[in-house]
C-alpha cells in the first residue's frame, strides 16, 4: 500500500472485524486521543528578559504560565498521559510539574541539541516515546480549553482565518473542509480558503508512523533547523497526510513570541484559571 492509499484509509478509518474491513466516516464509536505530546525545548529568545531564568512556557500570562492553562485544559478533557520535549532550562519545567499531575501522567523527553536546532528534531526525539495516536502543541499557545473538544480525534488541525497581524505556517482549504496544501510563511499565496495554523494536531498512528520515516529521512540529512511544517507541506502534496480543519475562531487564542504578544494575551485571558472556567 503506498502512502497516498494508506493515508486515504487513514483518513476515514479502517477497521477490522472477523468479517472483513469495514470503513468509518465519523467518531461515532471511536474513543478521543488521551496522549498529548508538547514540545517545549526552545530557548525564546524573543521574550527575553522573561525567559531568562525559566522556559518560555512558564511566562505568566496574567498570573498563570501557558504549562499551566495547558496542563489544566489537557485535564478537562481526560488526557492521561503528557509527554513533554525538554531542552532550555529543563529542570524548571520537572520542578514545577512532577511526573503526575492529577490523573496526568507525564514523561520527559531532553533534547540536548537544543541551542542549534528546531521544532523538526524535538518531534524527531519523541519516536521511540509514542506509539498510539496523540495530540502535537506548541508550548507556547494559550487558548479558551472548549476549542480542545472536536480536537480529540485523528486526524485534526487547529486553524483560524488569516488576519493581517499573522504570521508563520498556515494552509489552504477545500470545499471538504480537509487541508489542500502548507505554507511556510509565504504570503503570496494567500487566498479567501487560507488559515492560520494554531500549532495544534491530532495525529493518527498510522499517521505518526509514516511522518517518522519523513522525519529520519530529514534528520539524517542534517535538516536539524528545520520547521516540522516542511515535513507535512510534502505529505499533505504528496497525498500522504491529511488534516480535517478544526476552527478556532468561536473562542480566543494567542500564540506567544514576544513581550508584545504577551500584552495581546492578556487583553484576552484577563483572569486567572479559576474565574475563567
Amino acid at each position: 500500500m503506498t502512502d497516498g492509499i494508506g493515508a486515504f484509509y487513514d483518513n476515514i478509518r479502517c477497521y477490522k472485524s472477523k468479517k472483513g474491513i469495514f470503513l468509518k466516516h465519523n467518531h461515532l464509536h471511536e474513543e478521543p486521543v488521551t496522549t498529548a505530546l508538547l514540545l517545549a525545548a526552545g530557548i525564546g529568545r524573543r521574550l527575553y528578559p522573561l525567559s531568562q531564568n525559566a522556559p518560555k512556557c512558564l511566562t505568566l500570562v496574567s498570573g498563570v504560565s501557558m504549562l499551566e492553562r495547558l496542563v489544566a485544559n489537557l485535564s478537562q478533557h481526560g488526557f492521561k498521559r503528557l509527554v513533554i520535549v525538554t531542552g532550555y532550562l529543563e529542570k524548571c519545567i520537572k520542578d514545577f510539574l512532577g511526573t503526575q499531575i492529577g490523573d496526568i501522567e507525564i514523561d520527559y523527553i531532553f533534547s540536548p541539541l537544543y541551542e542549534t536546532t528546531n521544532n523538526i528534531y524535538s518531534l524527531w526525539m519523541a519516536r521511540k516515546s509514542i506509539n498510539e495516536s496523540f495530540l502535537l502543541l506548541e508550548s507556547d499557545l494559550v487558548f479558551d480549553g472548549s476549542l480542545l473538544k472536536p480536537m480529540l480525534y485523528p486526524n485534526k488541525i487547529a486553524v483560524a482565518k488569516m488576519q493581517p497581524w499573522m504570521d508563520g505556517a498556515y494552509v489552504t482549504i477545500s470545499k471538504s473542509q480537509q487541508v489542500k496544501a502548507f505554507f511556510k510563511d509565504n504570503k503570496a499565496n494567500l487566498t479567501v480558503n487560507s488559515y492560520k495554523t494554531v500549532n495544534i494536531y491530532c495525529i493518527s498512528l498510522c499517521s505518526w508512523h509514516r511522518i517518522v520515516k519523513r522525519l529520519d529521512l530529514h534528520i539524517s540529512a542534517g535538516k536539524t533547523n528545520d520547521y516540522y511544517e516542511i515535513i507535512f507541506t510534502e505529505m499533505i502534496s504528496d497525498g500522504s497526510l491529511s488534516f480535517d480543519m478544526v476552527s478556532f475562531d468561536s473562542k480566543p487564542w494567542y500564540e506567544i513570541d514576544t513581550i508584545e504578544d504577551l500584552t495581546k494575551a492578556e487583553k484576552l485571558f484577563p483572569y486567572s484559571i479559576e474565574q475563567s472556567v
